[in-house]
Order: C-alpha cells, then structure tokens, then sequence
C-alpha cells in the first residue's frame, strides 16, 4: 500500500513553453499513432498468415506486443503531462508507469536473447531446427519471458511501496524506480541491494546467449562462402541493430539515474531518457518490417500488390520433388531418395548455411557429397506457381 503521508510525486524537469505546447502534443500524438498502427499493423499479419507462424515470427509476435506494452505505460502519461500547467502524478500511477517501463524493459532484452538463440539453431543446426525449436517451446519461451520479468520487477515494487518519503520531486518527465528511491528518508540498504543485483540479473540473463549464440554464428560465417555471410548478415542485421539501439537507451537510462549528470544539457537528458521507450517501439516493426522478406512479401500479399505464390512449404507437392532428385543421384553407392528424406530438406529454414546441411545429411544418409549439394539445391529453387 502507498504511504499515507504522500499522495503524489512532482515532476520537476518540465519546463513552462506557452502556446508550444500544443505542437508538442499534436506531434507527440502523431508519434504515438504511427507506433500502434506498425506494431498492431505486423501482429495481425502474423496471427493471420498461417505461414508465419513458425518460432521465429512467434518471438517477433511477442516483441511488437511489447513495444505497444511500453509504449502504452509512456505516451498516455506524457500526453496528459504536456498539456498540464500542474506537472504532478498520483503516487500509485507513477508506480504504476515504473512498472510497465521497466518490465517492457526486462521483456525486450530476454526477447532480444531468444531471437539470437533461435537464429544460432536455424543457421547452424538447420536440419535439427524444427525438432529443437518448435512451436510449443516457442510459446513456452515466451511465456517465461514474460512471468519473470514481471514477478523480477515485482519484488521491486514490493520493497518501493513499503518506504517512507520525505519529498516528492522527481527532476524527470516520467517516473523512475531510482529516483523515487532517492526520495526515500527511510533505511534503503535492501532497496540498493537488490536494485544493483536486478540490473546485473537483468543484464547478464540476456548477454550469455546473446553472446554464446553470435559467436557461433561469426564461426560458421568465417569458414563459410560468402552466400553463407550474405544469409547470416540479411537475418541477423536487424536483430542486430535493435540489440544495439536498446542497448543504449538503456545504458544512458542507467547512468543517468546513478550518477551526477547535470552537466549534461537538459533538453538533451529528457531526449536521452525517453530514448528507450520512443525510438526502439517506432524502430523495430519498420526493420524487420523491411528487412525480412517472408514479413514483406506477406505484407505485399495482404494489400493486394501481387499474386500469392504457392511454395513448397505450402503446396507439399513432395512427389514432384521427389522426381526430380531421383535425377540427380550420380553415384553408385547412393541410397534411393525417399519422402522422408525430401520433408527433412524442405523444412531447413531458409537462412541456414548449405554447408551445415550438408554435413549433417552426411551424417544420417548414404549419399555422395555431389549428390547432396545437388539435392540441396534442388530443394533451395523448387517453387510450385
């Protein structure tokens, strides 16, 4: 329960800007609509393209609900706040701002950590991919995503609510849990404690596979050709540049609330502090919007700007493939290629490396390198019109 002793919390990083006000809330406003119609935009796509439903585009699914998560836990707030001449909010709503703004950010980054994990299985397991990614184990992935981001920031939220404050300023446009903290004129050793720890849990949870999960695609994109670093850069360069944009919204967030930073200009701090829950909601659908051609071409689709082709994924014609494989065994020693040999090849994700495939198809069947390479390839361009 809150305090009885404060009811609200001042915002004191407003500025007085007369009639601008207005602008700033039209274009605020304007910003806010263009998140929700991208984001909204890419989830019905997803839900309703039964194509994309695959692990992959389940994570994406989950990262644009979370970026109208947060989005939704600032816009509101600061809408309200620009048009106020009384920069104030009741202490139960900033808690409650606290807590979406900083479970959206524990959601991102462990989002962010199982997109690495699942693009390391498609590009360097390709044939194992569907057995050890699967849907159920996406949605459960995703499940815990969410469960402990909140109950981690939960307990938080506990040890915030119990303390008694002697001011209500907060030098901010938003709420922040630290700065609230510093208010505090009770004991907050515990509150400190557990603040450093959840940063270094929040940190450290997504960085292992982030890490474990690019360096073992860098290996594969070193020893492979260069079609190998074209595929792996065209997959991973938007995971890529969220991480990194995320990353330092984030740190900024976190200097700024732990050290001194009133030489930095003010203007620039309030920029730099919506940073993290402005840009990364508007950045995210528009790069893997257009830089993934399965979402782009769905997209397409969907709006009528060209015909729907029917692929092998969709068409299951694997009688028709399988003829044409039959064709270009050219070895003595050869096993016969059957159905179930064709459905493990037309499920390998369209981003893994032809060489891992290879090499674990020699692993499981008797059949020649060339004659590999050729059905591999034959899997790669068959499309069904």
């Amino acid at each position: 329960m809150v305090n009885s002793t404060l009811s609200y919390f001042i915002l004191g990083a407003y500025v007085h800007v007369g009639n601008l006000k207005y602008l700033y809330f039209m274009l605020t406003v304007m910003l806010y609509i263009v998140i929700f119609i991208v984001n909204i935009s890419l989830i019905v796509v997803i839900c309703m393209n039964r194509s994309l439903h695959e692990p992959m585009y389940l994570f994406l699914c989950s990262l644009f609900v979370n970026e109208l998560y947060g989005s939704t836990g600032l816009f509101p707030f600061l809408l309200v706040q620009i048009l106020s001449d009384i920069h104030t909010v009741s202490a139960p709503l900033c808690f409650l701002q606290i807590f979406c703004l900083y479970t959206y950010g524990g959601v991102e980054l462990l989002n962010l950590a199982v997109m690495s994990y699942d693009r390391y299985l498609a590009i360097y397991c390709p044939l194992q991919y569907k057995t050890l990614m699967t849907f159920n184990k996406a949605v459960i992935f995703i499940a815990v995503i969410w469960f402990y981001s909140f109950v981690k920031f939960l307990i938080t939220l506990s040890l915030n609510i119990r303390l008694t404050f002697c001011g209500n300023t907060i030098d901010s446009v938003i709420c922040h849990n630290y700065h609230v903290v510093k208010l505090a004129c009770s004991d907050t050793r515990v509150n400190n404690i557990y603040g450093l720890f959840g940063i270094v849990l929040s940190i450290l949870v997504p960085l292992l596979p982030i890490i474990f999960s690019y360096l073992k695609i860098l290996s594969v994109c070193f020893s492979g050709c260069k079609q190998t670093r074209q595929k792996a850069v065209s997959t991973c360069t938007p995971h890529l540049a969220s991480l990194l944009n995320f990353s330092f919204g984030c740190c900024f967030e976190i200097i700024q609330s732990r050290f001194d930073m009133t030489s930095v200009p003010r203007l620039l701090r309030i920029i730099l502090s919506l940073y993290f829950a402005i840009i990364q909601p508007l950045l995210n659908p528009i790069m893997f919007g257009l830089q993934m051609s399965k979402i782009r071409n769905t997209c397409k689709r969907s709006f009528g700007h060209y015909p729907k082709l029917m692929t092998i994924h969709e068409g299951r014609n694997l009688e028709g493939l399988l003829v044409q494989l039959q064709v270009v065994l050219t070895t003595p020693e050869d096993q016969p290629v059957n159905l179930p040999f064709v459905r493990r090849l037309v499920t390998v994700p369209d981003e893994a490396d032809d060489r891992c495939v290879l090499c674990e198809l020699q692993e499981s069947n008797r059949l020649s390198t060339l004659s590999l390479t050729c059905c591999v390839l034959s899997v790669r361009k068959f499309v069904i019109h």
